[in-house]
């Protein structure tokens, strides 16, 4: 993926230069003319290259809606900021995050958007990977719509490029709509479009595989559990594999394994990495100075007491998930203790070297084959399929080393079992709130963290509610006005 990386700083130069401002402040809204960045196959590479810029910027952040949100990591030490905000409820309109998050997946989608208009009406034998790219272009669409409507709702389906008065006349469209009519059709059309895989330099671009995982994860959260069971078990057939060793997950030396179906991707020493390894790490300087991480720990996202006591000693995920309570231990078994005011908690999925602080080739996991079996059990469950689903639930249990659930639990049974295995294996990964949102607990588990039931959705930013100016086409979600 470097060469990729690479390919976006110097795409994204020319695409800016020819960018009006208000195409800068005022996404989706455009009145961009880039037809001369729009003429060979490679032209048609690099634009969808630059794509991934908007999704690196906002993945930065997507721990806060998926994992601080909700109850197993929390903002232990520092308030008044965007994550102690979503921790605690108290997120307003008029926060940056809300503003650079739409912002973000706008961006993405109007360059997609642009990509697909100029594609349309090119010989396939000037482009003549054109298929593969309209495939690609809509995966990218899809994601970026399926994190829009659950982190806010309801928002505007674009998908065209618009013009600065169409875009002040575009108001919010039902979720429902979006789903059945963009981000369905669009995995599905990528699904068909895709390779199976990639070689060399464009190893992490989507795959066909990547498109059926993610539309299986629409279907689960749609609670359509026929056309979800079918769609994962494709994905089951495809050569995806779990590893052996949990840990081997997180080995950044290594991460287009068996088990990796989509991450969004960064690399070090390029201004291409990302922020994980120091923002969760503690402000400790001995653990930095252990991990070979340089500059501070950040200390954001600490996994909560509840979390780390659902862990049994002899789970293989338990260390790398939520690390040793109040300190680390060296290679020689010494505990270093963490300074008391500094976060005691913190997770080590994304710890590895880091020469530079806050540049770091730690990706993000976007959907993993993990999760694909847990989802597959879950579909076969909710399908009265519980026979069939223990054995599935089994494989990602015992890969942690413990004993598999037993073949004979009911239904209600096995469904509790799944939450559990679902929170043991992708804590910090951004998937607890949106699963809780799914399956209806979002307020019934949080309420007691001063969550209100109105806060299943995020509210919409405030730029974008005074820019619109008109509550019948552009209204706040309730709650939030």
């Amino acid at each position: 993926m470097k060469n990729i990386l690479v390919a976006i700083t110097i795409f994204l130069t020319s695409l800016l230069m020819s960018c009006s401002e208000d195409f800068i402040n005022l996404d989706p809204i455009s009145s961009v003319s880039v037809d001369r960045l729009y003429q060979t196959d490679k032209d048609f590479q690099d634009a969808l290259t630059a794509v991934y810029n908007a999704f690196q910027s906002q993945y930065q952040n997507f721990y806060i809606f998926g994992d601080v949100r909700a109850d197993d990591f929390w903002q232990e030490i520092y308030k008044g900021n965007s994550w102690s905000f979503s921790d605690t409820f108290a997120t307003t309109s008029s926060d940056g995050l809300m503003n650079s998050t739409w912002q973000n997946y706008y961006t993405a989608i109007f360059r997609i958007n642009t990509i697909l208009l100029k594609i349309a009406d090119i010989d396939n034998s000037v482009v003549p990977n054109k298929e593969r790219y309209i495939a690609e272009a809509k995966f990218l669409r899809a994601l970026a719509y399926f994190d829009l409507v659950r982190i806010f709702g309801d928002v505007p389906m674009v998908t065209t490029p618009l013009t600065i008065e169409e875009g002040y006349t575009t108001g919010r469209t039902d979720l429902n709509v979006i789903y059945d009519q963009l981000i369905i059709p669009d995995l599905q059309a990528a699904e068909n479009g895709l390779p199976a895989n990639y070689s060399a330099s464009d190893i992490g671009r989507p795959t066909k595989g990547a498109a059926k995982a993610i539309l299986g994860r629409v279907y689960m959260t749609l609670n359509r559990f026929e056309l979800a069971e079918a769609k994962l078990l494709e994905v089951t057939t495809m050569g995806y594999e779990l590893l052996a060793d949990f840990n081997d997950v997180f080995d950044y030396s290594n991460e287009h394994h068996k088990e990796y179906i989509f991450d969004i991707e960064y690399e070090e020493g390029m201004g291409e990495g990302s922020l994980f390894t120091n923002r969760f790490l503690p402000n400790f300087n001995a653990m930095a100075t252990f991990y070979g991480v340089g500059g501070y720990g950040d200390e954001q996202m600490s996994p909560t007491q509840a979390y780390i006591s659902l862990f049994s000693d002899d789970d293989a995920r338990k260390d790398i998930t939520v690390g040793v309570t109040g300190g680390f231990y060296d290679n020689e078994g010494t505990f270093f203790r963490i300074p008391t005011n500094t976060s005691q908690t913190y997770t080590k999925k994304y710890l590895t070297p880091v020469a530079a602080a806050n540049d770091s080739k730690a990706n993000w996991k976007v959907i993993r084959y993990a999760d694909v079996i847990l989802m597959y059990a879950e579909a076969l469950n909710e399908n009265d399929k519980t026979d069939l689903a223990i054995p599935y639930l089994n494989q990602v249990r015992t890969r942690s080393g413990l004993e598999g659930y037993p073949l004979d639990m009911t239904q209600s049974e096995t469904r509790d079992a799944i939450v559990l295995e679902r929170r043991l294996e992708f804590g910090a990964e951004g998937l607890r709130w949106f699963d809780l949102l799914r399956t209806g607990q979002a307020f019934n588990v949080m309420k007691d963290f001063d969550m209100l039931e109105y806060m299943t959705v995020f509210p919409l930013p405030l730029s974008q509610i005074q820019l619109i100016n008109d509550p019948a086409i552009f209204p706040q979600n309730p709650g939030y006005e």
